[in-house]
Formats: C-alpha cells, structure tokens, sequence
C-alpha cells in the first residue's frame, strides 16, 4: 500500500527536518516540507532505479531515504548557491 498524501507530508516534514539538522541548515516548516518530498522523490528514484531497492508504504526505510533525499538535495544546493 502506497503513501497517501498526509502520508508524504509527514515523511516529507520529518524527513526535511533531519536532513536541516545533519546539514547545519536553518528553514522553516514548508521548506523543510518540499525538501522532504522532493529528496524523498530523489532517493526513491535512486534507490529504485539504480540500486535495485524498492521502497514505499510508510515504514522507517522510507523516511531513511526520504532523509538521504533530502541530504543529498540540500548538499547540491549548497553547491550550486557556492558557484552562483
């Protein structure tokens, strides 16, 4: 059964959250919520993909790669903002 969409809010915000705490950053709540989502779309697609792992339902391995996600997403941020 797959993530409703309280389900990918949820996920999304925690998700976010973590990954502002690991990466010294400083947003706020709906920030946090679309990096969430969009590094959870990130390391699903990387995860499934090309690594051969599926992942969904609402479960910790999700949120882990909703987090490494949203990790790598605010590192490639990071980067761009730096050459900008």
């Amino acid at each position: 059964m797959g993530l409703g969409i309280i389900g990918w809010i949820v996920i999304g915000i925690v998700a976010g959250w973590l990954a502002e705490q690991v990466m010294g950053r400083n947003h706020g709540l709906l920030t946090n919520l679309i990096v969430g989502v969009v590094g959870a779309l990130l390391g699903g697609f990387i995860a499934g993909s090309l690594l051969g792992i599926g992942v969904g339902g609402f479960n910790l391995i999700t949120l882990l790669v909703a987090f490494l996600g949203a990790c790598l997403l605010l590192f490639l941020v990071g980067l761009v903002k730096r050459r900008g």
